[in-house]
C-alpha cells in the first residue's frame, strides 16, 4: 500500500471518531515513512490521492524544504565541475544575478512569477555595451540557464515540475555576415593587428590565418583557439575539435581546405595550441576591431561569428543540407535551417520576379 488513511488513537480517545481529523499516511521513494493531518475524512482522501498520483508519476518530491542555497551548491559541485568552462561561467554568472535580484530561498517557492520578476528586474539595469539597458537576447540567455539549473531540482526529486519561464520577445534585427568585400579588406589590413607578438610569426600571419580558417570551416572561435597542434594533421589536411572545445560534445575530424592548410604553414611554434592567444577576451575583440578600423568599416564592427554564418551563406548553394549540418557539426538540422533560411532570404530573389514588357521596352 503506498498511502492510508488512518485517525490518532490519542486523539480518537480524547474527540471522539465523529471530531477526530483524519490523516494520511505514506512511504517516501528513499522508504522513510511520512504522514500528514489534513482533516475532514473528504479532504483527506482527496490529498491521499494526490499523494498516489504523485509516487505513481514519480513527481513526488521528499524535500519540500530544500533550500535554494544547498541545491545550488549540490549542482555546483555535481554538475558544473564536469561541464565546460563556457556553459560554467555561464551558469554561474546567470545564477549570481538571479541570485541577486530576488534572493531565493525555498527551492519549492520558486514560481513562474519568480523568473518573470527576475526578467523584469534584469531589463532595467544598466548594460556596459553600447544598450542602455541589458538586452533581451542576453536576459533570454541567463533564463535559459536558469531553466537547465530547475530541470536539474525536477531530476533529483526535489520540486515536481519546472516552473514555466517565459522567454522575451527579442527585437528580430538583420542577421549579418562578413560580405566577400569586406573579407579581402579584412585580409590586406591584417597588420594593423599588435597582438599576439613574441612569436616566430607576425601578428598579421595569426590574424590571416584566424580568419581564414574562420570562413573556410564555419569554427567557432573558441573552437578555433582551442585547436591543438597534435590535432592538426597538415599533411593530410585534417583537424580534429575535441569534444570538450565545441557545443556538440564529441570529437569529430574535419577536412580543411587546401587555402586553410597554406595559412596554417606559418603558424610554426612551441606552443601547445595552433592559435597562442593569452589575452583577455576584450583584447582579443579589440585587436580584431583594429583590423576593422584600418581596412575603413564602419562600425558596428563584425564579430567572430559573422565569419561563421559568412561559411553557411556562401556555401548553401554548394553544399546539401546534411553536408552544412556535418561541417557546421550542428546536433539538431533545425539550427542549420535556421542558417539555410537566413541565406536563402538573403538571395536576389527580386530578380526572378516577372516585369511587365512595357516596363522591360521602357527599361
Amino acid at each position: 500500500m503506498n498511502a492510508w488513511l488512518f485517525q490518532d488513537t490519542r486523539q480518537k480517545k480524547k474527540l471522539g471518531e465523529d471530531d477526530c481529523p483524519w490523516s494520511v499516511g505514506w512511504y517516501d521513494p528513499d522508504g522513510y515513512k511520512k504522514s500528514k493531518r489534513v482533516g475532514s475524512k473528504s479532504l483527506a482522501q482527496k490529498y491521499l490521492r494526490r499523494i498516489e498520483g504523485q509516487l505513481a508519476a514519480g513527481t513526488y518530491s521528499s524535500t519540500a524544504r530544500k533550500t535554494w542555497d544547498d541545491f545550488w551548491s549540490e549542482y555546483d559541485s555535481k554538475v558544473l565541475e564536469g561541464a565546460s568552462a563556457g556553459h560554467r561561467k555561464e551558469t554561474k554568472l546567470a545564477v549570481k544575478h538571479f541570485e541577486r535580484l530576488v534572493n531565493p530561498k525555498r527551492l519549492q517557492a520558486i514560481k513562474s512569477q519568480t523568473f518573470d520578476d527576475y526578467a523584469t528586474k534584469r531589463l532595467q539595469e544598466d548594460s556596459r555595451r553600447r544598450e542602455a539597458t541589458i538586452s533581451p537576447a542576453t536576459v533570454n540567455k541567463e533564463l535559459r540557464h536558469l531553466k537547465l539549473v530547475m530541470s536539474r531540482a525536477v531530476d533529483w526529486g526535489y520540486i515536481g515540475r519546472v516552473p514555466r519561464i517565459h522567454m522575451i520577445r527579442e527585437p528580430e534585427k538583420l542577421k549579418r555576415y562578413v560580405i566577400p568585400d569586406h573579407f579581402a579588406l579584412l585580409y590586406e589590413h591584417c597588420d594593423a593587428a599588435g597582438r599576439p607578438t613574441d612569436y616566430p610569426f607576425t601578428p598579421a600571419d595569426w590574424w590571416r590565418g584566424v580568419i581564414v580558417f574562420g570562413y573556410m570551416t564555419g569554427w567557432r572561435i573558441g573552437e578555433i583557439l582551442a585547436l591543438r597542434r597534435e590535432d592538426l594533421d597538415l599533411e593530410a589536411g585534417t583537424a580534429i575539435t575535441r569534444h570538450g572545445d565545441n557545443k556538440g560534445k564529441r570529437d569529430e575530424i574535419v577536412p580543411l581546405n587546401d587555402v586553410v592548410v597554406e595559412h596554417l604553414r606559418p603558424l610554426r611554434s612551441f606552443e601547445p595550441v595552433v592559435f597562442p592567444f593569452y589575452h583577455s577576451p576584450r583584447t582579443l575583440y579589440q585587436e580584431f576591431h583594429a583590423i576593422q578600423k584600418a581596412a575603413g568599416l564602419a562600425e558596428p564592427y563584425y564579430g567572430f561569428h559573422d565569419l561563421r554564418r559568412a561559411f553557411a551563406t556562401m556555401n548553401v548553394a554548394r553544399l546539401s543540407a546534411v553536408e552544412l549540418q556535418r561541417l557546421m557539426r550542428h546536433k539538431s538540422f533545425e539550427t542549420t535551417k535556421r542558417y539555410i533560411d537566413m541565406a536563402q532570404s538573403m538571395n536576389r530573389v527580386v530578380d526572378k520576379l516577372h516585369v511587365p514588357d512595357v516596363l522591360l521596352r521602357k527599361g
